[in-house]
């Protein structure tokens, strides 16, 4: 908390600031003005918790103080200090609610124990002004939770919580709803809600307000409104700067404007127009903002549909068993073109797409015996674990295109690996995270003995096969801890570590760095 004392008499100020424990009381920060003026400018700088105060100051006295900062901090606590000749004075302090004062000379027990109740009072406001804000964003955010809903079928309760809320809606205010997708799902309510108090305050300079709702994790929904109609082309170019502004900090997002519409029962076309557009934002690059004009209006199927896709597969597929890697990057940059800002599939569609296409990639490369990549997209099940996480279609597009050039970059350098390490490799790839995952159980799949498999394996590699085992797991570990959307905790048991102490000595005595000192390293 912080204090300000106010009083003409230089060894008055010091002596307060200087005989009492104010730091155990729970003051942190201390200021000094030497007349009620120069209290007014500290005050409104610094907006202090508890003011200590003369009643009598040259330029500006301390009633005047008071009355000047009743508007500007309500909440702040006054204490008087008086002599006994001003009881004129107090009578005035007592009309203004500030009626704690303690007499001069000054005591300092009797100060600490005056201060200690203004603390006390000041908490419980506090308090009750924070249980208010909780109180206004749940009604605010079940307000914004209904206008994502037809008006007809909620006019009654919309009507009864913007009156709760003192929101003046009308036929002619207008509505404009914006959607910002993260990728995160993490709890980033405190931020939020920072971005929400900021957004009221910008939004004050165009006599307009707010109301929000977080949505299925990942999408966060502001319905923005004003009395004087539909906002102008300027305003809502400035609030789409805003936004990007106040989201560019989260990383990777997309926005979507719904379309500008006048009266509180015409709200939920905008949003609805909002989420057809975020809908579509999957085919654009991060930090698109896109509405309704973007998108075409909405989603127009293309004609071929599935089986489009699928010729694309076989065309893939085709590429790739000729060893044609001019021809798999032509179909690539095809594909590229086809789909990129496209209104007439599904990100679904294209994603199960993909995934055949990914898996005719591993086919070949099981086939020619190439070792795993290291994108994670070696197995079908890992394939579908990246799609579920692809957060636009460039960054789908791109990793295939990287897997495709270094599957044949493997293939030039390759020399051919026999056929019982390629199974062993193999079965390690798909398995790795098991920690049953054990040598007899490699052994019982490649149809050899344990201890003919150990030897083997170390004459063709030169290393033995829990070096192999232990280096495949730490390799996908590390490039698990580079995206800071996976839990340490959660890593250890994806690469077959069920007892996370056990893992941070192994990962350390690979890598030299403990898995939190190394995703610092690599993550800046």
């Amino acid at each position: 908390m912080k204090l300000l004392i106010a009083d003409d008499e230089l060894l008055t100020r010091e002596g307060l600031a200087s005989s009492l424990d104010w730091e155990s009381m729970g003051i942190h920060q201390i200021f000094q003005a030497d007349d009620g003026l120069r209290a007014l400018h500290i005050a409104k700088l610094q907006e202090p918790d508890i003011i200590l105060s003369d009643i009598r100051m040259p330029r500006m006295n301390g009633i005047e103080l008071v009355e000047k900062l009743t508007e500007l901090l309500p909440d702040t606590s006054i204490i008087f200090m008086s002599g006994y000749s001003d009881k004129e004075y107090l009578k005035a302090a007592i009309k203004l609610k500030a009626i704690d004062y303690v007499e001069k000379p000054l005591n300092p027990e009797e100060v600490q124990k005056t201060v200690a109740e203004a603390i006390r009072r000041r908490q419980q406001v506090l308090r009750s002004r924070q249980n208010e804000d909780l109180l206004s964003m749940e009604t605010e955010s079940n307000l914004a939770l209904l206008l994502t809903k037809p008006y007809r079928d909620h006019c009654g309760e919309i009507e009864a919580l913007s009156r709760e809320l003192s929101l003046r809606l009308s036929p002619e205010s207008g509505f404009v709803t914006y959607i910002v997708k993260l990728r995160t799902e993490e709890p980033i309510s405190v931020l939020i809600k920072g971005i929400r108090e900021n957004l009221k305050g910008f939004l004050k300079n165009f006599h307009m307000n707010s109301v929000y709702i977080r949505m299925h994790a990942v999408h966060h929904v502001f319905h923005v409104f004003g009395e004087g109609g539909a906002p102008s082309a300027a305003v809502l170019s400035s609030i789409d700067f805003f936004f990007k502004e106040q989201f560019r900090p989260f990383g990777l997002f997309v926005m979507s404007r719904g379309d500008t519409v006048n009266g509180i029962a015409r709200a939920y076309h905008s949003y609805a127009s909002a989420v057809v557009a975020i809908q579509n934002s999957f085919f654009f690059h991060a930090g698109t903002l896109l509405t309704s004009e973007d998108t075409g209006g909405g989603y127009t199927f293309a004609a071929e549909g599935p089986a489009g896709l699928e010729n694309d597969t076989g065309s893939f597929a085709e590429a790739l068993e000729a060893k044609d890697q001019n021809r798999c990057q032509s179909f690539l940059d095809g594909l590229h073109q086809k789909y990129y800002k496209n209104y007439g599939m599904l990100p679904n569609q294209i994603k199960d797409a993909y995934y055949r296409l990914f898996n005719a990639l591993n086919d070949c490369r099981q086939k020619w015996k190439l070792s795993a990549d290291s994108a994670g997209t070696d197995s079908s099940e890992s394939i579908i674990e990246y799609l579920e996480n692809c957060f636009t279609y460039e960054e789908l597009h791109h990793t295939l295109e990287e897997r495709t050039r270094l599957m044949f970059q493997r293939l030039e350098l390759s020399v051919p690996e026999d056929n019982v390490i390629f199974l062993i490799k193999e079965y390690i790839a798909k398995h790795y995270g098991s920690d049953l995952l054990s040598i007899k159980e490699i052994s019982d799949y490649v149809h050899l003995s344990a201890s003919y498999v150990c030897t083997y394996f170390k004459n063709q590699t030169g290393q033995t096969l829990n070096q192999y085992l232990t280096e495949y797991r730490m390799e996908k570990a590390m490039r698990l801890l580079e995206d800071a959307r996976n839990q340490i905790a959660d890593i250890s048991a994806k690469v077959g570590y069920s007892n996370g102490n056990y893992f941070s000595k192994s990962f350390k005595k690979f890598t030299g760095l403990t898995p939190s000192k190394y995703r610092e390293k690599m993550l800046g």
